[in-house]
């Protein structure tokens, strides 16, 4: 019935529009461009009118359709349709969310027990992310936190090399360099000891990397799969829906998961970004389970072969106390802005402190209020961000945002060295959160994003010392030098300010 009075409602408009563009539909071919892009233009504001989106979202596409009609009506095309979103994912989100309740159990035998072990105030963050990602927090769960390049693929390499039963990969980012020849080695290597191995790449983020690289990998046995490709990716919407996740998986038991892509540059070997500084966390145990669950819907999502057996979702569980560990995924799939929402909630739990580490900060208006409210409210809130672009838009809408912060009482502060990539949320120094998701509304909305959350572990100490580490590195703001910048930074900023709930 929706459908067939939308269908009218559009057959009315059409009509109307036609008649009151006759004299220039016979103007010849170009002036039919011109009524056809009008008329589009035009029906894209209505359906956007009528989705009920956020004010803002609707306010900033309908004044780039006004100003940019044809820009506007490629962007709509590419980033801007909600109903497509949620008939491409619907399937996933359903499938997902019976997975990971038939493995991981609807209802934890242990979760009174849980939440003793927190208290009540972060109990119920926890329970919260329960009930929003589907998985449980475990207190069987070790976590080691990797810091930068070398560490982190030191670590992945020597597990890999261990690997008697399967190898999962799941990357955003692949390259056919230097690092990426040596992990494609020991795949290699371990698929012709009879190792199962599977890696997934996502298409757009690993657009660069060769087909021989990929032929290598099929010729040794190794099951190759892309997510998401797109025939022509600047007409096609699933463009925009991107797998930003790092996920390795080693027989069930060994688990890697953070910031860090496979790529030359994630060890400082770019000489335009020059030191890349980054965090990445290693885990063993019983959450190891919800990562494994992670990469094997994914896997089911794109190529309908499913793997939930007790030979891979069967870690080896340490029953000494390490403090609590969830997993938990995000994405366009998912009924709720999951990540987004645990932010939210850890944002607003803060009693003493708030940290944050992103390298690219572009925050919704929850959020935003959010940080923004902890600060006034006489927490010790602070922001550390790159001090160069490595996406210059997404740099200066970022920028945009700081006035704002500094005049609550937020520390923003700029990391000189090299690239700050890490993605760190702490809070009150005993509840943390690492992982692929940036603060930004691609992470919240459009990406597939995993994080780890982890409370009263050694990890989140070490997170602690790191984050205050690197503040030694940089340089803190000052709203009344910030507020005396050139006019034209100024500008720019206002200008990728407008642009970011589409960014």
């Amino acid at each position: 019935m929706k459908n067939t009075v939308r269908v009218v409602i559009f057959l009315l408009v059409l009509s109307i529009l036609l008649f009151a563009f006759k004299n220039q539909l016979e103007s010849g071919i170009l002036g039919f461009l011109s009524v056809m892009i009008s008329l589009s233009v035009i029906f894209i504001g209505f359906v956007i009118f009528l989705e009920n989106r956020h004010p803002t979202q609707t306010i900033t596409w309908l004044v780039v359709l006004g100003s940019f009609p044809l820009v506007g009506f490629i962007f709509y095309l590419l980033f801007g349709r909600n109903y497509r979103k949620e008939r491409m994912f619907r399937k996933k989100y359903f499938l997902d969310k019976q997975a990971f309740l038939t493995v991981e159990g609807e209802n934890d035998p242990r979760s009174e027990e849980k939440l003793q072990l927190m208290g009540e105030h972060q109990g119920k963050l926890f329970m919260l992310a329960q009930k929003l990602g589907n998985s449980p927090i475990s207190f069987d769960t070790a976590t080691k936190v990797l810091t930068n390049g070398e560490e982190t693929f030191c670590h992945i390499m020597k597990e890999l090399k261990r690997a008697r039963h399967h190898i999962h990969l799941e990357y955003y980012i692949i390259r056919h360099d230097q690092i990426g020849q040596e992990i494609k080695n020991i795949l290699i290597e371990k698929a012709n000891q009879g190792v199962k191995v599977r890696f997934m790449f996502d298409a757009v983020g690993s657009w660069q990397l060769s087909k021989a690289y990929i032929n290598d990998l099929k010729n040794a046995g190794i099951e190759t799969v892309p997510f998401g490709p797109v025939k022509l990716p600047f007409l096609n919407n699933k463009f925009n829906f991107r797998n930003h996740r790092k996920i390795i998986v080693i027989d069930g038991n060994i688990g890697f998961v953070g910031g860090l892509n496979i790529g030359d540059e994630y060890l400082g070997r770019n000489k335009d970004i020059g030191f890349w500084r980054d965090t990445h966390l290693m885990l063993r145990g019983e959450a190891v389970r919800t990562l494994q669950l992670i990469f094997l819907q994914d896997w089911y999502y794109m190529t309908n072969h499913s793997f939930l057996t007790a030979e891979y979702l069967s870690p080896q569980i340490d029953h000494k106390s390490h403090g609590g560990v969830q997993l938990i995924a995000g994405g366009p799939d998912n009924e709720w802005s999951v990540i987004k929402n645990i932010f939210f909630s850890m944002i607003g739990s803060a009693r003493k402190s708030v940290w944050i580490a992103s390298p690219y900060f572009i925050p919704d208006e929850d959020i935003f209020s959010a940080i923004k409210v902890a600060a006034l409210s006489g927490i010790d809130v602070r922001l550390l961000v790159p001090n160069r672009p490595d996406k210059r838009i997404v740099f200066h809408a970022s920028r945009s945002y700081f006035p704002e912060l500094l005049e609550a009482g937020v520390k923003v502060f700029e990391y000189e060295i090299g690239f700050m990539h890490s993605k760190i949320v702490i809070v009150d120094g005993e509840l943390a959160s690492i992982g692929t998701s940036n603060m930004d509304m691609r992470s919240f909305h459009l990406n597939f994003e995993v994080n780890a959350f982890l409370f009263r572990t050694k990890s989140t100490q070490k997170l602690v010392a790191e984050y205050l580490n690197d503040l030694e590195f940089a340089i803190q703001l000052d709203l009344k030098t910030f507020q005396q910048r050139h006019l034209g930074y100024r500008l720019l900023e206002s200008t990728a300010r407008l642009l970011s709930p589409l960014l």
